[in-house]
């Protein structure tokens, strides 16, 4: 499981506050502590007003950067905002992201085409969200066309199938694990990411649902998450998965991530 550590994102009201005090003790610790939970990106969105997003987005991935070199997934709904932020990094990272919408997926598969940078592709269109999961493949299939046009593998590509509110829908994640299934089947070399908390808004304790969606999204072929990296039990239960699902030889890594208090009760 590719683990984005989400936590640096001004959509949550701890951090939104930490940005406009002009926090970098806040950040720095956000920046630690994501990396010492193992994670593979550390994604950073400003969620403030477009005029000041480019500023904010430097002044957080430097200060990310004083503390860690793990990878910054650059995150903003503006693609020009993503494509200037990447000058900022100081090693390829994760293009957060592009879709069918507009010109969206022209402008950031060209500026990551001769890179390094991987990308999140989201299953929209200029029709919006797609309801039904033959339309959310066939933006899939729109996808693909333009990788192989920008010359970018299927393997630096994470596919978000739009993970919705549960509370909103009358199936549960039916048509979810379906397009995760498909796109996995289709194309065994990309990853499938999504932001799992999405599923748990505007229902009581959220956490008991997120781990139950993760081993569904798991055993689907969801190998990439946008998560927050400091839920222990969130963490165990990623681990736990891939053991049983025979992707973790012996169970290595499990016990390994256990030993580093990645996961497990809080040693004393």
């Amino acid at each position: 499981m590719i683990i984005i550590g989400e936590k640096i994102n001004g959509a949550i009201p701890s951090t939104a506050k930490a940005i406009a005090k002009k926090d970098a003790d806040f950040i720095r610790n956000l920046a630690r502590t994501q990396t010492a939970a193992g994670v593979d990106f550390i994604d950073v969105c400003a969620s403030v007003e477009n005029n000041v997003e480019l500023e904010t987005m430097k002044w957080l991935i430097d200060i990310v950067q004083e503390v860690t070199d793990t990878p910054i997934a650059v995150d903003s709904p503006n693609v020009h905002t993503c494509i200037a932020a990447m000058k900022f990094c100081q090693k390829p990272g994760l293009f957060n992201s592009v879709s069918m919408e507009g010109d969206k997926v022209d402008l950031g598969f060209a500026a990551i085409a001769d890179t390094d940078w991987e990308c999140v592709a989201l299953l929209n269109s200029d029709k919006g969200i797609p309801k039904t999961a033959k339309d959310r493949l066939g933006v899939f299939a729109d996808i693909m066309v333009k990788a192989k046009e920008y010359g970018i593998a299927s393997s630096r590509l994470h596919i978000d199938p739009l993970v919705e509110m549960l509370c909103t829908s009358e199936e549960g994640i039916a048509m979810v694990t379906d397009v995760i299934r498909e796109i996995k089947k289709q194309s065994p070399t990309i990853h499938v990411t999504g932001a799992i908390s999405n599923i748990s808004f505007n229902l009581p304790a959220r956490k008991s649902v997120n781990m139950g969606f993760t081993v569904m999204a798991m055993t689907a072929g969801m190998d990439s998450g946008i998560l927050d990296p400091t839920d222990r039990d969130l963490m165990g239960i990623i681990y736990a998965t891939e053991a049983l699902m025979g992707e973790d030889d012996y169970c290595g890594e499990y016990i390994r991530s256990y030993r580093q208090g990645i996961h497990g009760a809080v040693k004393k």
